[in-house]
């Protein structure tokens, strides 16, 4: 029996299963509607997309070098006890492999693509990590560098991930540039950067931040009784100053470099390049924390007693 595309949506809404496991249900069981729902309840696929709908807050962000290719990836589940499970830290680094090989343009994309080492999908072993660990599992979001020299580092057993780009020339020992990229990424890690330099800084964001420095100026002014284009004029050499520090707390190369606050990140890989006869450029970087800006659920454990004693 033929199935066509309205088939197989219509078995997704009924199931919540994705649409390439609905498909190949349709396939195996002739097009029949309910034969194909008993084909995904017998795998545990529809059993498997009933987490989908729970918070997933924890897991791991990662970061690898593969045959050159820099990978970061966050890749979240419900409780952080599944951190430390070795079988979904395979699934992680199984995915960051596969975004090194396929260069997808997406997430949706990267589900599409064979897992290393199977013949199943992204998608397909990702619900089998469902099912096996028993926790809601998403991938969340993923940073490809395919160009430049990448250094990869991870913090806290997965709590963070770094891929540092640089663009190396003239230099024959890479391993002072790996220590210096490493050094560098932790400092990414530690202390938050928004941005690689004054020149990336959202505009509107940049717009912001001085109204909001201006009118602190010329608050702080009218202290002092002074004529109001006066007041306007030294409020606006402070915004200058004050700019210049919101740069250096949220740009990476402003920062002070935190073995050595004397120099910026940007005068310490000066330095450390000249000293080896060559040049290094800081090309981007990605920080990923896991489940960052994700709304986690607060439990109340008392109304829930409450509720099963009813």
């Amino acid at each position: 029996m033929a199935f066509t595309a309205k088939d197989v949506k219509d078995l997704r809404e009924a199931t919540g299963v994705g649409m390439m496991d609905c498909k190949k249900a349709l396939t195996e069981s002739d097009g029949d509607m309910e034969k194909a729902i008993v084909y995904l309840r017998e795998r545990g696929l529809a059993a498997a997309q009933k987490k989908a709908g729970r918070v997933t807050a924890e897991g791991v962000a990662y970061a690898n070098v593969y045959d050159g290719v820099g990978v970061a990836v966050e890749v979240n589940a419900e409780t952080d006890f599944v951190a430390k499970n070795e079988m979904f830290n395979a699934f992680v680094a199984g995915v960051a492999e596969a975004v090194a090989k396929y260069s997808p343009a997406n997430v949706d994309a990267l589900m599409a693509e064979k897992f290393p080492g199977t013949d199943t999908t992204v998608a397909e072993q990702q619900q089998e990590m469902i099912l096996v660990i028993g926790e809601n599992i998403s991938v969340r979001r993923f940073a490809r560098y395919a160009d430049g020299f990448s250094i990869p580092y991870v913090h806290a057993g997965g709590k963070i991930g770094v891929i540092v780009n640089l663009d190396v020339s003239g230099i024959s020992n890479m391993d002072v540039v790996t220590e210096l990229g490493k050094d560098i990424a932790m400092q990414i890690a530690a202390m938050r950067p928004l941005y690689l330099d004054a020149s990336s800084v959202d505009a509107t964001e940049l717009e912001k931040e001085k109204e909001i420095q201006l009118a602190k100026a010329l608050e702080e002014n009218k202290a002092k009784n002074l004529p109001e284009d006066k007041s306007r004029q030294i409020a606006e050499n402070m915004v200058k100053g004050r700019i210049n520090k919101f740069y250096e707390e949220i740009c990476l190369l402003n920062q002070p470099y935190v073995k050595e606050n004397k120099l910026t990140v940007e005068q310490h890989v000066a330095q450390v390049a000249k000293e080896l006869g060559g040049s290094i450029k800081i090309n981007a970087f990605t920080r990923f924390e896991k489940g960052e800006g994700i709304e986690k659920k607060e439990d109340d454990f008392a109304a829930e007693v409450a509720k099963m004693v009813k």
